[in-house]
């Protein structure tokens, strides 16, 4: 083939926000399948908080990605060529394709996709990996029972307004914390949230005491810092927290902030659990039977927001979780569908 696959590459590993300096925009050619190969147009991108730890070289759940390697991401595609007895061309997948326009894989991790259920930007968010977490952190972790209070951070976000919505399914009351207006009146008058709080003008611990003035049965939260030290103070006998993620602190430059309030665990008698959905890999197919079929009857509801530009848009793309400007599940536009 003659054309060119654009990637981005790590260039650097940032501190504090990434910066445009710290990705390089390379191309190269598109490569030609070998026997028991396939090669993915890749379509969609998926722009998650969690990259943002990935670039870091600590200690985590993943191996960073190193200096000089396609970005790590998670995408939906469109066989282009194959030389793999299980994909045909014209097939539409998933899988971690990383941040280019083309991939060349041996299909391992890689799931043929039915684009007639659903657009195609969905499987990346509720029928995705997004909804997988917030099932399995909500189910598994939070516990929730009918009638129990639950109060979900980001809940505009991916994973934050799939878990408020399994939350109601569940019967539960179900409390969002989101930045700005528009975002609390589309988790109410949209998604069905019995309510929302707007934490850049209302404050979190004096709207709990309104909002939840028998506690807070279930905490998921994907924020950290001060949000999780509010809902702290807050707490019912009992309380379970689901640690999903703390994208308040990913792009600290100081020491991580942990909870000054961690007490209230003791005095509630309350859980505090971290989460990572591939530990839940092997049921995978549960949750998505679970969230099609809810889907299907309207009782979930999906959000996505889709970004343009292709691969050279994708810095600037994954800024706009940092600075709240997202609405759902972010997705970045790499190919026409």
């Amino acid at each position: 083939m003659s054309r060119t696959n654009q990637q981005i590459r790590l260039a650097a590993r940032p501190t504090g926000e990434p910066r445009p300096t710290d990705w390089d925009l390379v191309a190269e050619p598109v490569p030609e399948p070998e026997e028991g190969e396939l090669l993915v147009e890749v379509l969609y991108l998926s722009i998650d908080p969690a990259m943002r730890g990935w670039m870091n070289a600590a200690k985590s759940y993943i191996t960073p990605v190193e200096i000089g390697e396609v970005m790590r991401a998670a995408g939906i595609g469109r066989v282009a060529a194959s030389r793999h007895p299980g994909f045909a061309v014209g097939d539409h997948v998933t899988g971690v394709f990383g941040v280019q326009e083309y991939c060349l894989s041996r299909g391992h991790g890689v799931t043929i996709i039915d684009p007639d259920l659903a657009p195609l930007p969905t499987y990346l968010g509720a029928l995705g990996i997004s909804g997988m977490t917030a099932y399995f952190g909500l189910l598994e972790i939070g516990k929730p029972q009918p009638g129990q209070t639950v109060v979900v951070s980001a809940a505009a976000g991916a994973v934050g307004s799939m878990a408020g919505q399994i939350a109601k399914i569940h019967g539960c009351r179900v409390i969002g914390i989101a930045g700005g207006a528009d975002k609390c009146r589309t988790l109410v008058d949209q998604l069905g949230f019995d309510a929302a709080i707007d934490h850049h003008t209302q404050g979190i611990r004096t709207s709990l005491r309104e909002l939840a003035p028998h506690g807070v049965d279930v905490y998921f939260d994907n924020v950290g810092g001060e949000t999780l030290d509010a809902v702290l103070t807050r707490l019912a006998l009992g309380a379970r927290i689901v640690v999903c993620g703390a994208i308040s602190q990913y792009n600290a430059t100081q020491a991580v902030k942990g909870p000054s309030n961690y007490l209230s665990l003791l005095t509630s008698r309350a859980s505090m659990t971290g989460m990572v959905v591939f530990d839940y890999a092997d049921r995978y197919p549960e949750a998505l039977e679970a969230l099609t079929t809810w889907r299907s009857a309207g009782t979930l509801r999906t959000l996505e927001d889709v970004a343009t530009g292709g691969v050279p848009a994708f810095p600037d793309t994954l800024l706009k979780l940092f600075r709240g400007e997202n609405l759902g599940k972010l997705v970045l536009q790499i190919a026409e569908a």
